[in-house]
């Protein structure tokens, strides 16, 4: 389940003076492990006591995770199908993407691997093989 449904739940739970405990009890008996922390409901709770609104996180510092976009994991794809025979190297330049997050692309959810210079699935049927 989404953080914010729960959040929200905590957030109407608290509206009506519910105490934390409560709440956390609830969703325990609801969603087993997937319930958020006593903690993290006496937290959230707070901050809707206190006037909080908002049941989003807030922007945070830091680096954005963003690199790894379905467009970004379809761009990698296109160049090495029209190439089998690029480089890690040549896709970076190719597409504007962190060298370590074009590796990942390929491993990770293109499930490629690189065999004799040339892109391939990393688990092939026995006719592939043969090929």
């Amino acid at each position: 389940m989404d953080k914010e449904y729960f959040r929200f739940y905590i957030k109407v739970r608290t509206a009506l003076h519910i105490e934390p405990i409560v709440i956390h009890n609830e969703l325990r008996t609801v969603f087993g492990d997937e319930a958020p922390s006593l903690r993290t409901v006496q937290t959230w709770s707070k901050w809707f006591r206190e006037g909080r609104v908002e049941v989003e996180d807030e922007e945070r510092p830091g680096r954005p995770i963003t690199e790894t976009t379905s467009k970004n994991i379809r761009q990698v794809c296109d160049l090495i199908n029209d190439d089998p025979y690029v480089t890690v190297g040549e896709l970076e330049a190719q597409s504007g993407i962190r060298h370590e997050t074009v590796q990942q692309i390929i491993s990770d959810h293109l499930q490629l691997k690189k065999i004799i210079a040339r892109y391939v699935l990393k688990h092939l049927t026995s006719f592939q093989k043969a090929e």
